[in-house]
């Protein structure tokens, strides 16, 4: 089976951390998730005063962030004690677990900011482990050509390679597709949810009987249940391919925590309140 367009979605223009002007493509009114992803905001901006604020002191409770730099560089600081910078083209892959603290905050003065975040869930069994980190920098990104089309591959297996990202309880595959003219044939999982995010150029979906449908930026497409995809541009397009195989547990959320319970989230902002977010000792989830 191939696999189409069931619907499209247009991001809505939001502000997130200390006033940071980005695209939120979900959750929106209409479009709230597609298990296991429960986010993906692209921020980006020449002009610093839509980013300088940054994303200050902020806690996250039982999901993965995914950051991915497509321009500029973002220092970061957290609870465990880590700190760092971003910079264009690296991956920071973030397993919040049962909790942690951390900050965002751009740095440089002028320029272009550009890049993605992405929430992914965690299985019940994962969410009240320790918090842990995998980080790539552009180098280290698994980038490949495939025919005329460049492809970063940062988690999971696409035409025969394996992503940077490892051991990942969602298996998701997340790419960064630049399209030349021409045709892409990709196999995906069945078992997968699949979105395709367009933020440059425009590109077509093709079926069985080459019936195209186009899909343009900035525009995300949820895609149909399918093992195969044929992507074609006649011009130039850049493509993130997401897909992550579905978790079918019940959510409960609230801001920066998801977890399977409201009894949970409750005890959650209890910590918070109480002071003793992020929590020291494992514990187990009650779902």
């Amino acid at each position: 089976m191939i696999r189409k367009i069931r619907s499209t979605h247009s991001p809505v223009m939001a502000q997130d951390g200390a006033g940071v002007k980005l695209k939120r493509l979900f959750p929106v009114a209409g479009f709230d998730r597609l298990d296991p992803f429960l986010l993906l905001d692209h921020f980006g901006s020449d002009n610093p005063n839509d980013y300088l604020a940054g994303f200050p002191l902020h806690p996250h409770r039982g999901i993965e962030t995914v950051t991915y730099m497509l321009s500029g560089q973002m220092a970061h600081r957290d609870s465990t004690g880590r700190s760092g910078v971003i910079k264009t083209g690296d991956v920071q892959w973030m397993r919040a677990g049962r909790g942690i603290l951390h900050e965002e905050l751009p740095q440089m003065k002028n320029g272009k900011l550009d890049g993605f975040q992405l929430w992914v869930n965690m299985p019940a069994k994962e969410k009240m482990t320790e918090a842990q980190y995998q980080e790539f920098t552009a180098k280290e990104i698994t980038t490949f050509e495939h025919q005329q089309h460049t492809i970063k591959l940062i988690s999971g297996k696409l035409l025969g390679k394996t992503g940077s990202v490892q051991q990942l309880s969602s298996q998701t595959i997340y790419a960064d597709i630049h399209l030349k003219k021409g045709e892409l044939r990709l196999e995906l999982p069945l078992s997968h949810n699949v979105f395709l995010y367009c933020f440059e150029g425009s590109a077509n979906l093709l079926d069985e009987l080459d019936k195209k449908q186009k899909l343009t930026s900035p525009n995300l497409a949820v895609l149909s249940k399918g093992d195969r995809l044929i992507l074609e541009t006649d011009y130039s397009a850049r493509i993130l391919l997401v897909a992550g195989k579905k978790l079918d547990e019940p959510v409960a959320r609230s801001g920066p925590f998801v977890m399977n319970t409201e009894a949970e989230i409750a005890q959650t902002w209890r910590e918070v309140r109480n002071g003793t977010f992020p929590s020291t000792a494992k514990q187990e989830s009650n779902s």
